[in-house]
């Protein structure tokens, strides 16, 4: 039988997800941060950026979850990558996050990588 275990999502930020990148893999499951752009009420896609990079989100599972441009917003979902190498992200968790500092949130994930990077390749001693 398959295993049919959600996975976490991995932090990523939206410069991380490249097709030369090892988050950018059909079904990967990640979590996205960034302003929203615009949102279709009718197609249920909305689209979130960061700097220069904007990520398209499909959130026709998420209910009792209201759009505002401008605000805010994270994602956890699995990463669907279009035969044109547009990746859309299938959103199974969103949330406002107004109030955030992006900046201190991209740093904070810097030295998140790094501990991670320095402490799970060293073997216990």
């Amino acid at each position: 039988m398959a295993s049919s275990e959600i996975t976490s999502g991995a932090l990523v930020t939206l410069q991380d997800l490249h097709p030369s990148s090892p988050y950018f893999k059909q079904g990967a499951s990640l979590r996205v941060t960034g302003k929203l752009h615009d949102y279709s009420v009718e197609t249920a896609i909305a689209t979130i950026a960061d700097g220069s990079e904007r990520l398209k989100i499909n959130t026709q599972h998420l209910r009792e979850l209201s759009f505002r441009v401008g605000s805010i917003y994270q994602f956890i979902g699995e990463l669907l990558i279009q035969p044109d190498n547009e990746a859309v992200l299938q959103a199974r968790v969103g949330r406002n996050v107004d109030g955030i500092d992006l900046n201190l949130y991209h740093q904070s994930l810097q030295l998140l990588r790094k501990f991670q990077a320095d402490h799970l390749k060293k073997p216990a001693t």
